[in-house]
């Protein structure tokens, strides 16, 4: 994106006359100074820009290309490049989020966001979501859940860090708690304090499985060779929380996840008690799409999620789902086709994989 310095140059180009003598010249001594639009081409240049000379009652003058562009001109390809637009789409995102970042107690409004970068809100609301992958206001909720989750990690009361993190009513915390912070407030504490989480292992074909809940639903879901070390990492997962041993209460959930290794699709009814971020439940609502037996790369789910270019990003979102199975993460595959990554290793993603294209439990156990 071009910078807008104001030199001493500059001074000199402060009056109308003065700018369209500089455009007249393609005076390149201008550029940076100000920048002109043309009203029957809808474009905006640099003074010193090789285009044909337009008329004079054509042309509007700006101070930079926020301005322009908050007149509704687009930059011209020539003079300014052709990721001129993207980078400054990409400065007025990053202009909102230092904003929505600062804000303590309420969220900006979207108009002041416009008025503060320089776009229209229309125009803000749509390049915002094209680059982050959620609205202006769904970027604040996430930003406000993350400083109450440190707020409280940190063991802070309740009252103190829910104010704090900028929410004016503890009620309107608590209506959305469990689907966000996957247990209340008051249990949620730092490692999970005063948290009950219940847990049991089974015997699958690939290998021990761990299901883990609250009694809001399933909070993870773990694979491997040994019960032991699954509990383990459940423990260090929520160390302050209070967990306990529940094999008979815990079965019928349990024979839901066992489902999944055979290919079954997942029942969308599950319970589930898990924490997200705005992103991370684009993409793990995104993987539930997905049809049993069939898969998607990263990119393709950035695609989705109207986040092109983010594939790593999504990446990172399928590895830290805790409720293997239920959200299909394996399905995730890369660019062409391997099977990168998997928490549980790629060979248990290769034989899960193969359980649901031939959607029954032998094949998964023919493939051991």
């Amino acid at each position: 994106m071009p910078d807008n310095p104001v030199s001493n140059q500059s001074k000199a180009f402060t009056d109308d006359a003065a700018r369209w003598a500089a455009v007249t010249e393609r005076d390149a001594a201008a550029d940076g100074a100000f920048f002109y639009a043309v009203v029957t081409t809808g474009i905006y240049c640099r003074p010193s820009c090789p285009s044909r000379k337009p008329k004079r009652e054509n042309v509007r003058f700006y101070e930079s290309p926020a301005e322009a562009e908050a007149a509704g001109y687009r930059p011209c390809r020539k003079c300014l490049g052709q990721d001129a637009a993207e980078a400054r789409r990409r400065q007025a995102v990053t202009e909102a989020c230092a904003l929505l970042d600062a804000a303590e107690e309420t969220a900006p409004t979207l108009e002041e966001l416009a008025a503060a970068t320089g776009l229209s809100p229309h125009h803000l609301q749509r390049t915002f979501k094209a680059v982050t992958g959620v609205s202006p206001r769904q970027y604040w909720d996430a930003r406000r859940l993350e400083r109450l989750r440190q707020n409280l990690k940190s063991g802070e009361a309740v009252a103190p860090a829910l104010y704090g993190a900028g929410y004016g009513s503890s009620s309107r915390l608590y209506e959305k708690a469990r689907g966000q912070l996957g247990m209340t407030p008051a249990t949620y504490g730092k490692g999970g304090r005063g948290a009950v989480i219940a847990f049991t292992t089974a015997p699958s074909p690939l290998g021990r499985v761990l299901v883990a809940a609250t009694e809001a639903g399933i909070c993870s879901v773990g694979l491997g060779e040994d019960a032991g070390a699954l509990e383990a990492e459940l423990r260090r997962d929520f160390p302050l929380a209070e967990i306990v041993r529940e094999d008979e209460t815990l079965g019928r959930l349990t024979d839901e996840v066992l489902a999944r290794l055979e290919g079954k699709a997942p029942d969308r009814k599950l319970p589930l008690d898990i924490q997200a971020t705005a992103f991370q439940r684009q993409v793990w609502e995104a993987l539930m799409t997905i049809p049993t037996g069939e898969t998607r790369t990263y990119g393709e789910l950035a695609a989705e999620i109207g986040k092109p270019g983010a594939s790593r990003a999504v990446g990172r979102a399928c590895g830290s789902n805790r409720v293997a199975l239920v959200i299909p993460c394996h399905r995730a595959v890369g660019a062409n086709g391997s099977l990168t990554g998997y928490r549980w290793g790629v060979e248990r993603k290769r034989r899960l994989l193969a359980a649901e294209a031939a959607g029954g439990r032998e094949a998964v156990a023919a493939t051991g």
